[in-house]
């Protein structure tokens, strides 16, 4: 029996270098999976940060493009308003140094007006 016993005893042995072994892998394992994880967040926030700085960009050169056509549409305001004072005063002017001519005209106007809006 003594062969029985030194397979039994070396069964064990077996077992156990398995078990160790096994052991070591496991942790090697968890190991490789921790520092995996570590480098898929250092990953996603490095991708979060150029996504932020993007957007961040973005805004920016809106408002910057919307404070241009605000500036553009206030010039053109200008100068529209500008356009109708002037032609206000010079139709005052004419108006003022000849007003028997002014009525008549508007008389015209008004007759001409009238026949087209009746076709």
């Amino acid at each position: 029996m003594s062969d029985d016993d030194d397979l039994s005893e070396l069964k064990k042995l077996t077992d156990k270098e398995i078990y160790n072994r096994l052991q070591k892998d496991l942790t090697a394992v968890k190991n490789d999976v921790a520092a995996l994880t570590e480098q898929i967040t250092d990953a996603l926030n490095a991708f979060t940060g150029q996504a932020s700085k993007q957007a961040r960009r973005g805004v920016k050169q809106a408002r910057a493009r919307a404070d241009e056509m605000m500036a553009e549409l206030q010039d053109h305001g200008d100068a529209a308003y500008d356009a109708a004072s002037s032609m206000e005063e010079s139709l005052e002017d004419a108006i003022t140094q000849r007003p028997l001519a002014s009525v008549g005209l508007a008389l015209g106007l008004g007759v001409l007006i009238g026949m087209a809006w009746r076709r």
